[in-house]
């Protein structure tokens, strides 16, 4: 499935009951898309964006404004930070041209996405780290912490792997980074954003449906954190046939939004009632909404209460919004990245970067410097701060 394919798609999947707190770096080049950046990355806590670099402005900015505090303790943060960009900058041109060399590719549109970062739960205070890259939205090499290596699921990555292996130096470096520092600079975001980050706001719950033989779609929105649990239930039973569940996405003020449908075709309305909506978010009550034929907004006339289907045009208005903020080939690689860690726990990966080349410029917090760029060889970005 290539990139492009997955622009509109933001698979944010929420985790379950425990506090899994996250950083992740996206990065994204570019060839081939005139209206594109050539290259852009964006920093994320807890999937809220909080710093943006592109080849446009050629500056790393904060999109929180609590990031501001950062200055406090490094005052050449963002000029550190931009510089580490723009070093990076050039390692993913080259990253990109020496891709469609392995794939046999010329001209189209291709694209090389890195995603790194790492995990904390504040519960039982483990974490977890990950190096991942793609090229065109499809798995091309990753990192396995464990053994320091490289695994490559595809032929053309194969040099690249045999390159990286050998650099253990680099490799460890990297796992320093991935396991000690990241998750150190995590915690310091959510310190710094405290009262945005770990606030807590109570979903908007509407029962959708389409037409009166399509599913009955459960629609919570206006929620953070993302940790949601939206199912229905039958006579107090969580129901696992009849469901379609849906993805947690964002909303362009910074809330999320999921829904869940409910195939009712061989279900008749006098056993409606039997039906729950039930969303669970931490730090709330659980909301319950009964299937109440009043309760349904539809768009085939004012049967419902309220008559018409305002809740269903929202949603891709939100989606459209938090392509925008975001960059939606960034987000392209949030999918994949997503798309990847769902179907298995594992490193996933897809740029056509490489290079044990540990000389250069160091960027904030990157045990890993930014590697000189030789002519025609891939090489390993560093780390954002």
């Amino acid at each position: 499935m290539g990139a492009l394919g997955q622009l509109l798609l933001l698979g944010l999947l929420s985790g379950g009951s425990a506090v899994i707190h996250s950083l992740r770096y996206f990065s994204t080049a570019s060839s081939g898309l005139s209206s594109f950046p050539e290259f852009v990355a964006v920093g994320m806590v807890d999937e809220v964006q909080i710093v943006h670099y592109d080849s446009v402005s050629k500056r790393a900015v904060p999109k929180q404004a609590w990031m501001d505090q950062v200055t406090r303790d490094r005052k050449d943060y963002w000029d550190r930070e931009t510089g580490g960009y723009q070093g990076n900058q050039q390692v993913f041109k080259v990253n990109v041209e020496t891709a469609k060399k392995r794939f046999n590719q010329t001209g189209g549109a291709h694209i090389v996405q890195v995603m790194f970062g790492c995990e904390w739960d504040d519960e039982d205070d483990t974490t977890d780290g990950y190096n991942q890259q793609a090229y065109d939205g499809e798995d091309f090499i990753a990192l396995d912490l464990k053994t320091l290596t490289w695994v490559a699921p595809v032929h053309q990555a194969v040099p690249t792997k045999l390159r990286w292996d050998q650099n253990r130096a680099n490799n460890q470096n990297w796992k320093n980074y991935l396991t000690k520092e990241c998750v150190d600079w995590l915690k310091k975001y959510l310190a710094y954003g405290k009262s945005t980050l770990q606030r807590t706001e109570r979903p908007r719950v509407s029962l959708l449906q389409r037409s009166p033989s399509s599913p009955v779609v459960c629609h919570a929105t206006g929620f953070f954190p993302d940790r949601v649990m939206v199912f229905w239930r039958r006579d107090g039973q969580e129901l696992h046939e009849q469901v379609d569940p849906g993805e947690v996405l964002p909303n362009h003020d910074g809330t999320f939004q999921v829904s869940v449908d409910l195939d009712l075709t061989a279900v008749p309305q006098e056993d409606w009632g039997r039906y729950q909506c039930v969303v669970q978010l931490k730090g709330i009550e659980d909301i319950s909404t009964p299937l109440d034929p009043a309760l349904i907004r539809t768009n085939w006339g004012k049967t419902g209460r309220d008559g018409g289907l305002p809740g269903a045009f929202p949603v891709a208005g939100s989606v459209v919004g938090a392509l925008l903020l975001v960059g939606a080939l960034v987000l392209a690689g949030v999918c994949w990245y997503r798309k990847r860690n769902d179907s298995a726990k594992r490193p996933a990966a897809g740029s056509d970067t490489s290079s044990e080349n540990p000389e250069g410029q160091k960027h904030l917090l990157a045990p890993t410097p930014d590697p000189k760029v030789e002519q025609g060889q891939e090489t390993t970005p560093s780390p954002a701060s």
